[in-house]
C-alpha cells in the first residue's frame, strides 16, 4: 500500500474516536480576526465548518468584523475610539456596524460554508429576537484623582437573554446558523456586542459540548512564555490573579469561563491563522489551542 494512502488511513482511524465523541454535539465557533479579510482563508474555513456538519457535528458559527468596520469607517471618513477594546458607538457609527456586520460579513461567512456543499443561513442576534441586549456600562480610573468613573461607549450592549428558538430550528433542519454579533434592547435600540461576548453567550444557552474562540493568537502561554494545552477554571483565575494572564487575553478567558459556569463542557482558545485549526482542535490527540475545562 502506497505510504500516502496508509498515512490517510492512520489520520481516518485516530479521528474515528473524536467523531463518536462529538456525533450530534452542538459546537459554537467564534471565528474572527485578520484571517477574515483574506478570501483562501475564509473559504477553508467555510469548508472545515461544512465538513463539521456532514460527518455529524451540529455548528454554529458567531463572527466578529473589526477589521472589516475599521476599512468601512475609513471610507466615510469617521474615527473610531475604543475603551478597554470595545468600540465607542454612537448613533451614525451602529447604522454602519450593524450594516457591516449583519450584512456584508455575515452573508460572506455564510456563503463560503454554503459553498463547501453544506447550507448555511446568516443571520443577526435581532433576528428572531435571539439576543436581547441591555446598554453596557463600564468605568475608568481617573489619572489624576485615581478615581473611577463611568464611560459612556453610546450604543455598544451586552447580551441579557439569549432565546436559541431560531437557533435550534436551523440545527433541527442540517442548516448551519451564522450569527452577527448585534442585539436588541426591549425599546427596540440595536446594540453593537462584543463578537466573544456573544459566542460565549450562545454556548452557555444552548449548552454546547464546545466553544471554540478562533483568535490572532495561540491560545494562552504560562509565565515562561510557553503555550499551555490545558486548564481548569481555577488554574486560569490564579493566572490573572499572578498577572501573567494579562491585557486582551482576559476578556477571552472570562469569556471561557462564563460559558463553562453556563454549562458548557469546555472552551478553546487557538489561532485561528493556522489552517484546519477547528479540525485538529476537535479530532486529534493534541489539539493546538488551550482548553479549559471545568
Amino acid at each position: 500500500m502506497p505510504t500516502e494512502a496508509q498515512d490517510q488511513m492512520a489520520i481516518l482511524a485516530g479521528a474515528l474516536p473524536y467523531l463518536k465523541r462529538y456525533d450530534d454535539q452542538l459546537v459554537v465557533v467564534k471565528y474572527g480576526g485578520h484571517a477574515m479579510g483574506e478570501e483562501e482563508s475564509a473559504l477553508r474555513f467555510g469548508r472545515d465548518i461544512a465538513l463539521l456538519e456532514q460527518v455529524g457535528v451540529n455548528p454554529v458559527v458567531v463572527h466578529g468584523g473589526g477589521p472589516q468596520i475599521n476599512a468601512m469607517l475609513k471610507r466615510l471618513n469617521v474615527q473610531s475610539t475604543f475603551v478597554n477594546g470595545l468600540r465607542v458607538t454612537d448613533a451614525q457609527m451602529v447604522d454602519v456596524v450593524e450594516m457591516v456586520l449583519a450584512g456584508t460579513v455575515n452573508k460572506q461567512v455564510a456563503e463560503a460554508i454554503t459553498r463547501a456543499g453544506v447550507i448555511a443561513v446568516g443571520i443577526s442576534g435581532k433576528d428572531g429576537n435571539l439576543i436581547r441586549a441591555r446598554k453596557a456600562e463600564r468605568t475608568m480610573r481617573d489619572p489624576e484623582t485615581n478615581e473611577e468613573r463611568e464611560i459612556d461607549l453610546g450604543f455598544v450592549g451586552e447580551p441579557e437573554h439569549v432565546d436559541t428558538k431560531v437557533l435550534r430550528l436551523l440545527i433541527g433542519a442540517d442548516i448551519v446558523p451564522v450569527v452577527a454579533p448585534v442585539g436588541v434592547g426591549e425599546d427596540g435600540q440595536t446594540y453593537n456586542i462584543n463578537a466573544d461576548t456573544v459566542a460565549g453567550a450562545i454556548a452557555g444557552a444552548l449548552g454546547a459540548a464546545r466553544l471554540l474562540m478562533l483568535t490572532d493568537v495561540a491560545g494562552v502561554r504560562g509565565p515562561d512564555g510557553q503555550h499551555i494545552p490545558e486548564m481548569t477554571v481555577a488554574e486560569v483565575r490564579a493566572g490573572i490573579e499572578a498577572g501573567w494572564i494579562s491585557g486582551g487575553m482576559i476578556p477571552k478567558v472570562e469569556t471561557c469561563i462564563y460559558a463553562i459556569e453556563k454549562g458548557v463542557q469546555g472552551a478553546v482558545i487557538l489561532d485561528g491563522r493556522v489552517p484546519h485549526a477547528v479540525l485538529a482542535e476537535l479530532f486529534t490527540a493534541g489539539g493546538p489551542g488551550t482548553l479549559i475545562k471545568p
